[in-house]
């Protein structure tokens, strides 16, 4: 799992003159003449679709026009490429990614394995905000980039009387083949625990509620898939609310759908994610991998990527995209937090494998 052009002065001086100078290379700022050999290409692993088409904008394509060095975006998804780092960093090859754009809760599992590099020297991350630190992790394994939720979308035609006020209202018989989730039911979990009669306490020793839960919904026979999937479904009218990450919806808005999204009484998930670089790449390799990081943590990179995605950055000083200022998916303050759901990442690790794995057996059952 599946953001114009806000721009600012941070890096503007840097495209005009020396690039690659600009970025504060690593270790101890080297000078431009004492930087390794540049590849002919670096490669990050992305998400489709207005995904990889925002890192583009905010971060690949800035990053070609400094360096020189191309970007090509491998869209695996994330789960199926992870077992292919940890298998060449364990049989001491070069993993098939520089970078991966990660979940945190993936990618905090590769940490824990001790397969990502520290970056702790990247210069800008002096710059971000607490929400950039991972959380648990010693030094920075990885960075998180980023906040999002996975809303309630839905299309205002289909809820005449307003927003649905609770993810149980998805279960009304006219929905019936018209909801969509992820295929693995991540960010439907904890609101189904609530919707379910449980308590957000007792996760992860008691999610029978969960499970009650995603029971019901089955019978809806919802739609299951991946980013991509959500802007193309309510593009072509065949669902009328999905749990979604809320920039999937923003897509399928700027293309002409009418949409709106909302946080149910239950709550929705809040997470994050981030960048890494897996262990066993060349010198000169990791040295421009890690320049490409930091360029991601720029306030005029973080401006644009996420203008495209919609989401909350780690910079302080960016300006929310036109319309989502104070919009429940675009959590900045304490008080937008109170009805989001946050569990820890160390929990997340533990036992999401298993959830997905109890979601996939229920809708498949």
């Amino acid at each position: 799992m599946t953001k114009k052009y806000s721009r600012r002065s941070v890096l503007r001086t840097g495209l005009a003159t020396s690039g690659a100078a600009l970025l504060t290379a690593l270790p101890a700022g080297r000078l431009l003449a004492q930087e390794p050999e540049k590849p002919s290409e670096i490669i990050v692993r992305a998400w489709g679709g207005e995904w990889v088409e925002s890192l583009k904008n905010g971060v690949s394509d800035r990053f070609t026009e400094m360096t020189g060095i191309a970007v090509r975006h491998d869209l695996t998804e994330d789960n199926e490429i992870q077992p292919k780092v940890w298998a060449a960093v364990a049989q001491g090859r070069v993993p098939p990614i520089h970078i991966n754009w990660d979940t945190t809760t993936n990618a905090t599992k590769s940490a824990l394995r001790g397969v990502t590099e520290d970056i702790a020297d990247l210069p800008n991350l002096a710059n971000t905000t607490d929400l950039a630190k991972p959380v648990g992790l010693e030094g920075f394994p990885l960075v998180n980039t980023y906040g999002y939720v996975y809303v309630l979308a839905y299309r205002p035609e289909a809820f005449p009387d307003g927003p649905p006020a609770s993810w149980r209202d998805l279960l009304d018989p006219k929905f019936k083949g018209r909801i969509a989730l992820y295929n693995d039911g991540i960010g439907f979990h904890f609101p189904a625990q609530v919707a379910g009669g449980g308590s957000l306490e007792d996760i992860p020793e008691n999610m029978e509620a969960c499970w009650d839960f995603v029971r019901e919904m089955k019978a809806q026979n919802p739609l299951l898939g991946e980013d991509p999937d959500f802007t193309t479904w309510f593009q072509n009218g065949e669902i009328d609310a999905a749990c979604t990450i809320s920039t999937n919806a923003l897509a399928a808005k700027k293309n002409g759908v009418e949409l709106a999204w909302t946080v149910p009484e239950e709550g929705c998930k809040f997470d994050t994610d981030c960048l890494w670089i897996p262990k066993g790449l060349p010198e000169n390799e990791l040295y421009w991998a890690k320049q490409y990081i930091n360029l991601a943590l720029s306030q005029e990179s973080q401006q644009i990527w996420l203008d495209g995605l919609g989401l909350p950055g780690v910079v302080p000083g960016l300006t929310p995209p036109e319309g989502l200022a104070g919009d429940p998916s675009y959590p900045t303050e304490p008080v937008d937090f109170e009805n989001l759901i946050r569990v820890s990442s160390a929990v997340q690790v533990q036992h999401e494998s298993d959830w997905f794995a109890k979601f996939k057996e229920i809708m498949q059952g």
